[in-house]
Order: C-alpha cells, then sequence, then structure tokens
C-alpha cells in the first residue's frame, strides 16, 4: 500500500502540473540586422556600424498573447527611443506584417558602444499584448569593412583596358554604398560606386586603363559614401603598361627621340602610313 500512495501522490503532482494555466509572454521578433527573439527588457547587441551610416532595425508583427495564441498582426508599430545625442531616427509605418524603424547615427559619432531603445506596440491594446521594450546596444567604429584588391600587380598594354577585383567584406550592420576611385594615373579615372548588404562579401570589377607607357604606383580607395573621412580604406597596387607599336608611332610624331637617329627616316615613313591608314 505505501508504493501504491507514492504512486498516487506522484500521479497527482503530475495532473496539477499539465492542467495548470501556462504563462505565456508576447515576444518580438527581430528579422534584421539578424534574426533573434526578445522578450521584455530583454537587451540585444545590433553589431558595428560606421558614424553616419544608417541601418535598420525589422521585425515581425507576428507574436503571441498571454494564452499562446499567435496574433499575427500583433504588433503594430515599432517605435525607437532614448537615442544618443545627434542621432535620428524614423519609427515603422503601420500595421504591416513586417516593420522597419530606420536610424541614422550622428556623423561626430566617437567610437563606443552606444544604447537606445526599440518598443514593439500593440496600438490601443486590442490584442492584450501591450508593448515589449528591448534595449539596443551598438558599436561606432570606422572599422566595418574589410577590403582586398586583386591582383596587387598587373601588366598591360598601353592603350588598352585592364581591370582589377574589389572584394568589399560589409561586416557592419548598415547596407552601405560605397565609392571606388584610383590616384596615380596621369589621367583622371572614373569613380565606381557600389551597394554593400551588410554581413556580405561582394566582389567588383574596376576598369584601368592607361595610354602612355610606364611603371605606375596606384591607388585604389574605398570609402563610405554616408562617411567618406572616416570609413574607408585603401590598397596599394602596380601597374605596368607596357609599350607599343602604335605606342612608338605616336611617340615619334609628337617628337619624341623613341628610335636610333639612322632609323629615323624609316619609322617617319612607317607613322605616315599609321596616321593615313589607321584613322
Amino acid at each position: 500500500m505505501k508504493y501504491y500512495a507514492i504512486a498516487f501522490s506522484i500521479a497527482l503532482i503530475a495532473a496539477a502540473v499539465l492542467l495548470a494555466p501556462q504563462s505565456h509572454a508576447a515576444y518580438v521578433s527581430i528579422m534584421q540586422p539578424f534574426n533573434y527573439t526578445a522578450t521584455q527588457n530583454s537587451t540585444v547587441y545590433l553589431g558595428k556600424d560606421g558614424p553616419g551610416q544608417t541601418f535598420y532595425v525589422t521585425i515581425s508583427a507576428s507574436t503571441a498573447n498571454a494564452s499562446g495564441a499567435i496574433q499575427q498582426l500583433g504588433w503594430n508599430k515599432l517605435v525607437v527611443s532614448g537615442l544618443p545625442q545627434g542621432w535620428i531616427a524614423q519609427n515603422s509605418s503601420l500595421y504591416n506584417p513586417t516593420l522597419s524603424a530606420k536610424i541614422t547615427p550622428s556623423p561626430n559619432a566617437q567610437n563606443g558602444t552606444y544604447s537606445f531603445n526599440i518598443t514593439a506596440v500593440n496600438i490601443g491594446n486590442y490584442s492584450g499584448l501591450g508593448s515589449v521594450r528591448i534595449k539596443a546596444n551598438i558599436n561606432i567604429t570606422p572599422n566595418v569593412f574589410k577590403l582586398v584588391v586583386s591582383p596587387s600587380s598587373i601588366s598591360q598594354d598601353a592603350g588598352q583596358q585592364g581591370n582589377i577585383s574589389v572584394s568589399i567584406n560589409n561586416t557592419g550592420v548598415s547596407d552601405s554604398l560605397f565609392a571606388i576611385s584610383i590616384s596615380g594615373l596621369p589621367a583622371k579615372n572614373i569613380t565606381s560606386t557600389v551597394i554593400a548588404l551588410h554581413g556580405t562579401k561582394k566582389t567588383f570589377k574596376y576598369p584601368i586603363i592607361v595610354n602612355e607607357p610606364g611603371v605606375y604606383g596606384l591607388t585604389i580607395s574605398v570609402r563610405s559614401t554616408s562617411s567618406p573621412l572616416l570609413v574607408y580604406k585603401n590598397a596599394n597596387i602596380t601597374l605596368t603598361a607596357r609599350a607599343t607599336i602604335a605606342n612608338d608611332y605616336a611617340a615619334i610624331g609628337n617628337g619624341i627621340d623613341a628610335f636610333p637617329i639612322t632609323y629615323e627616316p624609316l619609322y617617319a615613313i612607317m607613322y605616315l602610313i599609321e596616321r593615313i591608314f589607321g584613322h
């Protein structure tokens, strides 16, 4: 009988646990800049961002009420508050399946970790969810991307276009626009603007052309368009532009002694032929 009594007591305890009202708390499903489930007064580290670089916090409108029932449009608005001085925020639009708040740190923000609040709101508390406030931390630093330029040395004919690969690994939370430019050439080259999404690595082709033979030390610069003075990286490469027959003819035409004097009459004729039939 003793054993039966013990077993009966255990069964009663288990039944009480199973039949007791279950406590459910509303949650917030963060979708961007990464996936994370937060509850009331949670603290979340968003990642790295450069001064002045806009980023977004996006959540799902879906959550659960106190009884555990899923509310597909439980959250109706995402509100940002408690921003550091000089920062700008735009709260989300209303009643969408996903809610995104836009945040722009001050372009003068110093390096360091900053905090602010994001709050998911059930407007009018129609679903009985109230609101869930989350503390968000973010690290402001210019070191929000990695740069790899290849090859480090390139050789091509003068007057012909070559390409280098510019790889941007965006380790920050901002979907950033970057300007790729070059210095060290005798003529001005193009500036190419590209976008690198946060948390991704992408390789871009950048064209190089020089009309004059020679060896050039070049600097490839990649700068954030929103914070060009702080968020940037440089890479050095060497370009060897090889002389061609056309270059040599042009050099003669410009009065440069490109060949020994005994050959000048012959090459002058060749230059004239090139000028007549090459255009």
